[in-house]
């Protein structure tokens, strides 16, 4: 290309993970690609009026992209009752209290975080809990894994729930002896009191949105696969929000966007496809979830969960129902996401997919299993057999270690299998599952290659075969990401024709003992040839 307006990024260590060209010394860039890569001379000579930006002798890594985020409800969470370092239901609680005091009369207090299984109580919330600090206040707060919602008398009164409102389809209202509603809604019956909660608004959403996108670029990461859930701010609302920041050049990540399953037969409607869109906003699969989460023990399990013989969880969706929802969406030009944590979930998942495989492959589909916690030995090798991406979040896997060791027991040794998984040739794109978690990619790779978590770095590392070597995590997080978004010729990569997105580091990650990961700093975001963040 010849020389003209651009920006010369020079004096970098950078890798561009292109077998072609593994490093570089510079990246030319123009109109938001990468023109050229290079020695830092070679490309001053070529481009002789392009600006020059000194990157300092940095290490440089084609920027990060989160494979499984919910971007709005990051925003959002920044102004909810934050309940993730609880220790305790009264703990809670008093968090709750706080918020009822700064609220306007009769305002729904929300919240999210909450984890039975590290509270000192030893049990589940109910709503007399909460009656106690907020009682004429609606009160919902979402478990950690976002699977379970609690809630206190105000609002089972407010969504007209009471001992004779029947359990939805996939879901549960849990009950005491007398078959009164106890405050916590499981899956599905979360809608419930979704469908009356007060939306939020677009400014709202757009606030949010904005403001999970200066943080996660503070992280490095330049892409996102935004995942619709059961909030009440979730599908249309959300997507109409990205696509006014997209239309107002406002939206600096590249944004694939996921269509809430509930919503396939009117995006069929109107031609949306997988693909739609243009290099920031894209329409990417339709998001189904096929059960519900360990933390919760609401996974599908072929057998029960240890201590509880008659707990195998709950199914989303019966096996042929399943099957028939991935097919119509195959059929209307979507590709899938199907979120399955335990191994009789992934297993269906894997079924449906398989009995779709024709008219997948016609479609290039890249279907995905949505966390793929647990997967029995024998479905290990189908997912590259019928090339399916494995969508993890490494982080789980640490975050998780004790409640899967007391419910999974010594089936935990194909859970989280990311090594096994990898052997057998299965497309890997890691993300956080934020708020979940933290979007933090460096505690993520940490996770992935250690097997431990950041707090507790001296413990064994739990199931140490299945860790990554740094560059397969790296790997995961840039060019897996980008395939399983059908972007690998355009994104994940520092190459002519690519996005110019990158991200700089204070050290060599690639070269450092594991434990510096955690003290490593992201200095410098770039998007589309714009610095969006510098340290």
């Amino acid at each position: 290309m010849p020389a003209g307006d651009g920006t010369l990024f020079t004096n970098g260590r950078i890798y561009t993970l292109n077998p072609a060209r593994p490093r570089a010394e510079a990246l030319a860039v123009a109109a938001g690609r990468i023109v050229a890569v290079g020695g830092a001379g070679d490309l001053r000579a070529a481009h002789p009026r392009f600006a020059v930006r000194d990157l300092g002798g940095r290490v440089v890594l084609p920027g990060f992209t989160d494979a499984h985020i919910h971007l709005p409800a990051v925003g959002l969470g920044l102004r909810r009752v934050e309940l993730r370092d609880t220790r305790s239901v009264r703990e809670a609680a008093e968090l709750v209290q706080r918020a009822v005091a700064r609220a306007q009369p009769g305002e729904w207090i929300r919240g999210q975080g909450w984890d039975q299984n590290i509270w000192t109580d030893g049990r589940f919330p109910t709503r007399a809990d909460l009656d106690a600090v907020a009682a004429s206040h609606p009160v919902f707060l979402s478990s950690k894994d976002g699977h379970l919602l609690w809630i206190n008398s105000a609002a089972l009164q407010a969504a007209g729930l009471d001992r004779r409102t029947p359990d939805p389809p996939g879901g549960a209202i849990a009950r005491d002896a007398r078959g009164e509603p106890t405050g916590l809604l499981i899956e599905t019956a979360k809608d419930l009191i979704w469908r009356i909660v007060p939306e939020a608004g677009g400014d709202l959403l757009e606030a949010g949105i904005l403001e999970a996108q200066r943080f996660v670029h503070r992280l490095g990461i330049t892409g996102t696969h935004n995942f619709t859930d059961t909030a009440g701010h979730d599908g249309p609302p959300t997507f109409a929000a990205f696509h006014r920041l997209a239309a107002r050049n406002a939206l600096r990540l590249r944004v694939w966007m996921t269509i809430p399953e509930c919503a396939l037969e009117h995006a069929r409607a109107v031609g949306l496809r997988t693909g739609f869109g243009d290099e920031w906003l894209r329409v990417g699969p339709v998001k189904i979830f096929a059960d519900g989460t360990l933390g919760s023990q609401t996974a599908a399990m072929l057998e029960p969960f240890d201590g509880q013989p008659d707990n195998a969880g709950i199914a989303i969706y019966r096996r042929e129902e399943l099957i028939d929802l991935v097919g119509r969406a195959v059929a209307a030009g979507f590709w899938c996401a199907v979120h399955a944590i335990g191994d009789r979930a992934n297993r269906w998942v894997l079924d449906a997919y398989e009995a779709h495989h024709a008219a997948s492959t016609a479609l290039a589909a890249r279907h995905r299993i949505e966390h793929a916690q647990l997967i029995h030995p024998d479905d290990l090798p189908r997912l590259a057999r019928l090339a399916v991406t494995a969508s993890m979040q490494p982080i789980h896997a640490t975050s998780d270690r004790d409640v899967a060791d007391r419910y999974w027991g010594g089936r935990s040794r194909t859970a989280y299998a990311c090594r096994s998984l990898l052997r057998a040739k299965t497309a890997l794109a890691f993300g956080s599952d934020a708020p979940v978690e933290t979007p933090d990619v460096l505690q993520g790779l940490y996770a992935a290659v250690t097997r431990k978590r950041a707090s507790e770095p001296q413990r064994p590392a739990w199931y140490p075969e299945e860790a990554l070597e740094i560059d397969e995590a790296l790997h995961a997080y840039t060019t897996g990401a980008a395939y399983a978004a059908g972007q690998e010729a355009v994104q994940g990569r520092l190459a002519e024709g690519y996005y110019a997105d990158f991200v700089a580091l204070d050290r060599d990650i690639c070269a450092v003992p594991p434990e510096d990961l955690l003290s490593a700093k992201v200095e410098l975001t770039v998007v589309g040839g714009d610095v969006v963040y510098e340290a």
